[in-house]
C-alpha cells in the first residue's frame, strides 16, 4: 500500500513541479537507496528483472532508486534527466498473472530508458504489452495486484492506471494524488484499445455513455480494506487546500499525516483498524501485511535542475528527509552505505533507524516528543540548502549523528504507557524474525 502525489508549477509556491511518495511494505522488508550510473550495453545483453529476463536497452540513464532489497525494481525513484515516478498497488476485477514484469520492474526500466515523463509513460505501456504485468508483489505475504503510477518531469505529469492488459492515462492539470484504488473516471487522455467495449461485454456497464473506468474495473473489497478512499481523500484535500502555495516541506508534512485522530497529542500507532498516509504496521490481516511505510521520497523539478530528498528509512514521522543529488556521482554508494538484507545489520542505515523507530513505538506520544522539534529544525536546514555533493554528504553525516543521539535518548526514557498486548506481540515477532537487538 502506498500514496503518491504531484503538483505542477501552476500549483506550487515557486513554479517548480513537486512530487512525493510513501512506500508501504511489510515491516521487515528493508528498503535501501541505490544508485546505478549511466551505462552503454552490448547489443546482445539482457537484464534479469525480478522474475523474467528481457533484452537490455543499448543505453541506460543514471538512476537513484528506493527499492525493497529482494527485487530488481523500485518503489520510487528518479533519473538523471529529472524524471520521477512512483507506483501503487490497485485491486481490479481482471485475472492476476504470475509471469511478466512487476510494477516495480516497469518503473525501474522506464527510469533507465526514458528522459521525459511522456517517454517513460509509453515505455511502461510498451513493456507491459510485450511482456505482461506480473501481479506478484509481496515479500513474505502473498498479495496480488495491478499497478497505478504517477510519472512526472519538470514540465508535466501523468497518471497511468492499469487493470491486467488494460490501461488508461490522465494528464495532470494542476494537483493529483493516487492511492490503492483506481481513480480515473469517465474522462481520460489515452486508453488501451477495447477498454470500454470490454467492460460493456462483461456487463460492468450497459453502454459507452455509462462507462466509468474506476467503477467498472475496480475490485471493491480489497480497495476498501486498503483504506484507499480515506487516504486519497486526505492527500487530495491537502493538495487542493494548499494549491498555489505548495512547498517541499508541505509534501513532507502530508507524508507524515496520521489522519484526523493523529492530530491528538495522545495518538498512538496501534490505534485504528485501517492505515493512514504515514502507515504503521500492526497485528491483524489488514495492517499486518504490507502496511508499514518503509521509505519516503520528495522531488522538486525545474527545467534547470532537480532536487531530491529521501528518508532512506521507515516511518517518516520518526525519520528525517535528507538531500540527494546526481552531482555526487560515484560518491552516492559511499553515502548510501551497504544495501540492506532480510535481517538487522548495524552497518545499514535502514536497519539502524529501526532501533529508533521501534523504540519510539513502545510509547509513541512520549518518545517522539523527545526529538521531534530537533528533527524538524535540522530538516529545515536540509530543505533550504544546496545540492552540492559536499552539502549532501554533510547532511547525511549530521542526520546519522542525530539519529544515534535520538536513539540513545529514546531508549533511556522511561515508558509511561505501553501499547496493548496484541500490538506488542506483533512487533516482538517482527523483531525476532529480523534478529533485532533488544529494545527498551
Amino acid at each position: 500500500m502506498c500514496d503518491t502525489l504531484v503538483a505542477l508549477g501552476n500549483s506550487t509556491a515557486d513554479g517548480s513541479v513537486l512530487f512525493a511518495k510513501n512506500s508501504d511494505r511489510e515491516a521487515n522488508e528493508a528498503q535501501g537507496l541505490v544508485y546505478f550510473p549511466p551505462a552503454v550495453h552490448r547489443s546482445d545483453e539482457t537484464v534479469k528483472c525480478t522474475f523474467i529476463e528481457i533484452p537490455q536497452a543499448r543505453e541506460t540513464l543514471g538512476v537513484i532508486l528506493s527499492k525493497p532489497f529482494w527485487m530488481f525494481g523500485c518503489e520510487m525513484g528518479a533519473n538523471e534527466a529529472g524524471v520521477v515516478m512512483g507506483n501503487e498497488a490497485v485491486f481490479t476485477k481482471l485475472p492476476y498473472e504470475t509471469t511478466g514484469l512487476t510494477g516495480m520492474d516497469l518503473m525501474r526500466l522506464a527510469l533507465e530508458r526514458a528522459d521525459t515523463a511522456h517517454k517513460a509513460l509509453y515505455t511502461i505501456i510498451e513493456l507491459m504489452g510485450r511482456y505482461g504485468q506480473c501481479a506478484l508483489g509481496g515479500y513474505r505475504h502473498t498479495i496480488k495486484y495491478h499497478n497505478a503510477f504517477i510519472i512526472a518531469d519538470a514540465k508535466e505529469a501523468y497518471v497511468l492506471e492499469t487493470a491486467g492488459p488494460h490501461w488508461v492515462v490522465e494528464k495532470v492539470r494542476d494537483v493529483r494524488s493516487i492511492s490503492n484504488g483506481l481513480s480515473i473516471g469517465s474522462e481520460w487522455d489515452d486508453a488501451s484499445p477495447g477498454l470500454v467495449e470490454y467492460a460493456v461485454q462483461r456487463g460492468w456497464c450497459r453502454s459507452k455513455s455509462e462507462f466509468h473506468f474506476a467503477r467498472c474495473y475496480r475490485e471493491p473489497i480489497y480497495t476498501y480494506f486498503s483504506a484507499s478512499f480515506q487516504r486519497h481523500a486526505c492527500t487530495s484535500t491537502f493538495l487542493q487546500e494548499r494549491k498555489g502555495r505548495l512547498t517541499p516541506q508541505d509534501m513532507a508534512r502530508v507524508l507524515r499525516d496520521h489522519g484526523r485522530h493523529g492530530q491528538s497529542p495522545d495518538w498512538r500507532p496501534e490505534q485504528g483498524l485501517l492505515m493512514q498516509v504515514c502507515a504503521h504496521a500492526s497485528w491483524g490481516p489488514i495492517r499486518g501485511g504490507g502496511a508499514q511505510t518503509a521509505g519516503s521520497m520528495i522531488a522538486q523539478l525545474r527545467p534547470d535542475g532537480a532536487a531530491f530528498w529521501f528518508t532512506g528509512t521507515a516511518a517518516p514521522c520518526t525519520g528525517i528527509f535528507k538531500p540527494v543529488s546526481f552531482a555526487a556521482g560515484g560518491r552516492l554508494p559511499v553515502v548510501f552505505g551497504p544495501e540492506p538484507g532480510a535481517t538487522y545489520d548495524e552497518r545499514v542505515r535502514w536497519w539502524r533507524h529501526e532501533l529508533l523507530h521501534r523504540a519510539v513505538l513502545l510509547d509513541y506520544p512520549t518518545r517522539i516528543g523527545l526529538y521531534r522539534d530537533e528533527r524538524d529544525a535540522l530538516e529545515a536546514e536540509f530543505f533550504a540548502g544546496g545540492d552540492s555533493p559536499e552539502f549532501m554528504e554533510e547532511c547525511f553525516a549530521r542526520a546519522d549523528a542525530a539519529e544515534a543521539e535520538w536513539t540513545r535518548r529514546v531508549q533511556s526514557a522511561p515508558v509511561r504507557r505501553r501499547p496493548g498486548l496484541l500490538y506488542r506481540r506483533y512487533w516482538e515477532a517482527q523483531n525476532r524474525a529480523a534478529n533485532m537487538p533488544a529494545l527498551t
